[in-house]
């Protein structure tokens, strides 16, 4: 298999550590500064006459309403890396260029994901969740590819935050676009960009006739090897990208938010890179904690914390997106937020997806479980119930409603529509005959011509069911039933207390179920 490279610059990420380019204005003037010279500036600045490495003063006086930062590198590499984390869910094979640009090496990737364009098209969409602007090249080298993302910029300071695709697929096809090139997108030429100018050699193509040796004791030999990578002459070594054991992400915020509704882009941020993590430890996710933290200092508050459980291990980023947006529309904030953190608590192995041609009955499970789980997020954990089984003979202790978020395996029945709320037991012998439906409350009947009577004559169909249970907690019945049908074939499960050695005559029934 060839190997084919993708390689994505981040141009403008001293700025977007800032504030992510979808909350950037296109008219705003925004500018980064290092040693007080302009290091970086969004378009709108850009297009008001800002230039690159200007003096701080030259920038206020043509720029009065600017908005100033300061270069930190701490975050760049740290927002870099969460990129790295969140592109590895496609491809574990990804490693760092520079300080804005990173590798992917993706053909074993191509048929999982549909191709080259499809592939580029989900990197694109990650990187817009995350507010990055990029520049994509792919080649089928690693160095060429960096050349060819970095070369999408030249001559361009008005970059928009989409740019196209430079995809060369062939090696021939890679050298003869890479002569073309400017000699300056070569770090390594910058220290001898006047004397190449001097001779006439401004582009790859034209350094490549050099005479190599008189090149080589002249500016060095980090040039050739550059070259001699980019033109697929050398061999590539690269040191891929490892991720932490367990999975904690943090985003500061730009602004004070005092909605959670508004917070939702930052949180899908996280979950993008958690979705590269997963994708690496081959994992699903059953549970997950969300933390909003509030001002510090002497108006610090605890962090409003919102944990969100899984009824199945999932690994689909609209699915978890979808639960997380629920839980924000009912939280109330107590404070303003300023930064967001997400941690995956539980995790178990990623199951194989099923390639056969019939679907199995466990994919219709897993929709049920998606459903029961967005419908927590949104109505709560205590509007959500289902059947659950106590072991008790008594039938309406036996049966009980709990939530689907605390039920345990070990005593809880299949989830049913709740609409029909079916209580079934199945914990009685089986020769007992139980009725589909149970009344809340047992309905007192009346005796007429020494048979049960409920709106007609009850006629008996089986013989009597004992059940004796409650003495434990002073709560004793003692109950013999029997299944009843009337003149209109209605089925009835009836019941006799038995009090003590009372006869038949001194005997009490009751109604207590309706068969289907």
């Amino acid at each position: 298999m060839k190997p084919l490279w993708i390689a994505l610059h981040l141009p403008l990420l001293q700025l977007e550590v800032f504030r992510p380019n979808w909350r950037i204005n296109s008219d705003e003037t925004e500018v980064v500064l290092e040693q007080n010279r302009l290091s970086c500036a969004s378009s709108g600045a850009l297009a008001a006459g800002a230039q690159h490495a200007m003096k701080k003063a030259s920038v206020q006086m043509l720029l009065p309403d600017v908005v100033l930062y300061t270069r930190q590198p701490v975050l760049e590499q740290r927002c870099l890396e969460q990129v790295a984390m969140a592109l590895l869910q496609y491809t574990p094979q990804v490693t760092y260029a520079t300080h804005d640009c990173l590798l992917m090496e993706v053909s074993a990737s191509l048929r999982l994901f549909g191709g080259i364009l499809r592939l580029c098209h989900l990197i694109r969409h990650s990187m817009k969740v995350m507010g990055m602007s990029i520049s994509l090249s792919c080649a089928p080298t690693a160095m060429g590819a960096w050349l060819l993302a970095r070369s999408g910029i030249m001559g361009r300071p008005h970059l928009q935050k989409t740019c196209s695709l430079k995809r060369v697929l062939k090696l021939k096809k890679l050298q003869q676009s890479l002569d073309q090139l400017p000699v300056a997108l070569l770090p390594e030429a910058q220290l001898w960009l006047e004397w190449l100018r001097g001779i006439a050699c401004t582009t790859l193509g034209s350094l490549q006739t050099l005479p190599r040796a008189g090149l080589k004791r002249r500016c060095g030999v980090q040039i050739l090897d550059l070259m001699d990578r980019a033109y697929g002459h050398q061999t590539e070594v690269f040191e891929w990208i490892t991720v932490p054991p367990q999975f904690q992400s943090r985003t500061e915020l730009p602004d004070r938010i005092e909605h959670a509704e508004m917070i939702l882009a930052f949180i899908h941020s996280l979950l993008i890179q958690l979705m590269g993590w997963l994708a690496v430890k081959q994992l699903a996710v059953s549970q997950i904690d969300l933390y909003l933290e509030h001002e510090r200092g002497r108006q610090a508050m605890a962090p409003t914390h919102l944990n969100l459980k899984l009824a199945e291990p999932i690994w689909r980023e609209d699915h978890l997106l979808r639960l997380l947006k629920e839980r924000l529309a009912t939280t109330q904030l107590q404070a303003p937020v300023i930064v967001v953190s997400l941690a995956a608590s539980q995790v178990q192995t990623r199951q194989v997806a099923n390639a056969t041609l019939f679907p199995e009955p466990k994919a219709y499970a897993e929709d049920h479980h998606r459903l029961l789980e967005l419908l927590v997020a949104r109505l709560g954990d205590d509007q959500v119930l289902q059947a659950a089984l106590q072991e008790d003979h008594r039938p309406e202790v036996a049966n009980t409603w709990v939530s689907v978020v605390h039920a345990q395996k070990k005593n809880t029945l299949k989830s049913q529509p709740l609409s029909t709320r079916i209580l079934n037991i199945s914990n009685v012998p089986n020769q007992a005959v139980r009725p589909v439906w149970l009344f809340e409350k047992a309905l007192p009947l009346t005796i007429r011509h020494h048979r049960p009577y409920y709106d007609a004559p009850l006629k008996l169909l089986s013989g009597a069911e004992r059940i004796e249970a409650g003495w434990w907690n002073g709560q004793l019945v003692t109950r013999d039933y029997f299944i009843a049908e009337n003149p209109g074939h209605i089925r009835y499960w009836i019941y006799r207390e038995r009090l003590g050695e009372q006869s038949d005559a001194g005997a009490s029934w009751f109604v207590h179920g309706l068969f289907g």
